[in-house]
């Protein structure tokens, strides 16, 4: 196997040790690459049927594109799509800094989604290089009372043994593509020819390179019009992919005060 073929069999390995564990499974879409790539990975696992539903917590700020490739995907790829709105601002934490506070909707939203469906585990796309709060996460990542995250607490993992025996009632997170990279998320999506949403390719010199909500995430300066183009890129930039977000240059723990209260 080649590189992509390892991190390929070790994501679906994880999926089906998270379907074969847990009865009431979910996996979250937020419509980017990385998600997308978990779509992927998921019908393979499954031979072309994902056997669980997809969130999508809307905070009704996302860019046309995305939305527009929401309602296309679902339907061509067949899934078992669940929307819920995210709250108002007004009802999330004012000691947030703004850009956290409105990411933060998300959260309450998932919360209320775990509740609503008693979901026992919640399938993931965060990957360990994406931010440094991140990469203190586990493949299978229990949760305390209301899917609070203590990074301080989680069990080890040595050698790709993940722990699946958790107590009764534990909240679990599941990363399968935390062992992934960007660079990993784009030669994948090159070779499978997985389809994104068009903002990720630039125009008039800018292009994203993380999707959020409109009024919290910005374009980054890149002419990389085609999939070739952003790998050629990113093998050379040292510009953070996450850079185009607000909530990443706010006040210092902004970042991993939402991952503590169970962001995603």
């Amino acid at each position: 196997m080649d590189h992509l073929d390892a991190l390929e069999s070790q994501s679906i390995y994880i999926f089906r040790e998270a379907f074969n564990r847990f009865d009431r499974l979910a996996m979250l879409w937020s419509l980017g690459k990385d998600s997308n790539v978990m779509i992927w990975l998921a019908r393979k696992a499954f031979f072309g049927h994902i056997p669980f539903p997809l969130l999508f917590c809307d905070t009704g700020k996302k860019f046309p594109e995305m939305y527009e490739f929401r309602d296309r995907y679902r339907q061509e790829w067949e899934l078992n799509l669940v929307v819920r709105d995210c709250p108002p601002i007004e009802e999330i934490d004012a000691t947030l800094p703004p850009a956290a506070r409105s990411a933060a909707r998300k959260t309450e939203a998932l919360k209320r989604a775990i509740a609503e469906f008693d979901f026992q585990a919640v399938v993931a796309g965060i990957r360990r290089d994406e931010e440094p709060t991140r990469a203190k996460e586990r493949v299978f990542s229990p949760r305390g009372v209301d899917a609070a995250w203590n990074f301080k607490d989680q069990p080890p993992e040595f050698w790709d043994q993940y722990n699946t025996d958790f107590a009764p009632g534990t909240h679990v997170r599941i990363h399968p593509i935390l062992h992934w990279t960007e660079l990993d998320i784009w030669r994948y999506i090159q070779r499978e020819k997985i389809p994104v949403v068009p903002l990720y390719f630039s125009k008039n010199g800018k292009r994203y390179r993380s999707l959020g909500d409109t009024d919290i995430t910005h374009p980054v300066a890149s002419e990389a019009a085609t999939i070739e183009e952003i790998i050629a890129e990113l093998e050379q930039t040292r510009v953070p992919e996450r850079s185009g977000r607000a909530m990443d240059t706010e006040t210092e723990d902004a970042f991993e005060r939402l991952r503590t209260a169970g962001y995603m």
